[in-house]
């Protein structure tokens, strides 16, 4: 399911879940969100008020989310607004807001709808559990190739 978050009513809400988190920077918030997002496997879109800063590129490339400024002349409960009525599958949409408009909106098209603060939790508890076993890396990935490995692949290739 694809996420759609207002990002400054999240980043605002944090401070009153978690106040060892309460100064986390928005891009800050967009990695925690798209580290998330991957390990859950699941994509989402965040969005915020305004142009954003004039050098965006530290949003650029984020893992799991795609980041998106409202612009001027609208903000973002209107964008989210638009992007429920234009979705063609609005059920498979999660809309994360504590905004009372935003969770309406999601409701009239059947689409699912979760407060800032209960997202930050679950998101909270997800990326502090631990990897299972079946899915730690090999040792020999972290170690390296051995020597006498190596100079088989050198050899193999003539570089030697």
């Amino acid at each position: 399911m694809p996420f759609v978050i207002d990002g400054y009513n999240l980043l605002y809400s944090i401070g009153n879940v978690d106040e060892e988190s309460e100064n986390i920077s928005d891009v800050g918030l967009c990695r925690i969100v798209g580290r998330y997002l991957k390990q859950i496997g699941q994509a989402g879109e965040i969005i915020f008020d305004g142009t954003g800063p004039r050098d965006t590129s530290a949003f650029d490339n984020m893992d799991g989310v795609e980041v998106f400024f409202a612009g001027y002349g609208t903000d973002t409960d209107t964008v989210i607004e638009d992007k429920i009525k234009a979705s063609t599958a609005s059920k498979r949409l999660i809309i994360v807001s504590s905004d009372r408009r935003l969770r309406k909106a999601a409701r009239a098209r059947s689409a699912t709808a979760k407060k800032s603060e209960d997202f930050w939790v679950e998101l909270q508890k997800q990326l502090s559990r631990k990897r299972p076993k079946g899915t730690r890396e090999p040792p020999a990935k972290s170690q390296g190739l051995s020597q006498s490995e190596t100079d088989q692949w050198l050899d193999f290739f003539g570089l030697e």
